[in-house]
C-alpha cells in the first residue's frame, strides 16, 4: 500500500499498481477522463509535488509532446501508483462544468503501455 496525497483533499491508502486516475476518483475527486483513460484527451492531467514516477508510457510522451506540456504535467491515466505520491488534479467535472468525467478507465493502463525512463525520453527529444 502507498499513500496518495491529493492537494486540498487529503491522504489516502492506495494499493500498489492502481492507475492514478482511478485512485484519484476513488478518493472522491471528480477528475476528468473524457477519453476513458486512453491518453487522448489530457483531461486527467495532474502535477506532482512529490513522488513522480521516473517512467512514462510512449502514449503519454507522444501526447504531452503534441501539446507542448512535457515536463509540466502528467496524465493520471498513464501513471501507476508504485510509491507514495502527492498530486494536484488540474481538471475536474465540477471545475469544467461537464455532465460527467467520461467513460470509466480500465483497471490496467491503455493503450498497451510501452514504459520508458523519462531521462531516456528527454535525451531522445534533445537528440531529434
Amino acid at each position: 500500500m502507498h499513500e496518495l496525497t491529493i492537494e486540498d483533499v487529503g491522504t489516502f491508502e492506495v494499493e500498489e499498481g492502481t492507475r492514478l486516475v482511478r485512485a484519484i476518483e476513488e478518493a472522491g475527486v471528480d477528475i476528468g477522463h473524457r477519453c476513458g483513460g486512453h491518453s487522448q484527451c489530457t483531461t486527467c492531467r495532474v502535477t506532482f509535488q512529490d513522488g513522480e514516477p521516473d517512467v512514462m508510457t510512449e502514449a503519454e510522451h507522444e501526447k504531452l509532446a503534441d501539446i507542448d506540456q512535457l515536463g509540466e504535467i502528467r496524465l493520471a491515466c498513464q501513471v501507476v501508483v508504485d510509491r507514495d505520491m502527492t498530486v494536484a488534479p488540474l481538471m475536474t467535472v465540477s471545475d469544467q462544468g461537464w455532465d460527467d468525467a467520461g467513460p470509466d478507465p480500465a483497471i490496467t493502463v491503455e493503450p498497451e503501455p510501452e514504459w520508458h525512463p523519462i531521462e531516456s525520453l528527454e535525451i531522445e527529444e534533445d537528440g531529434e
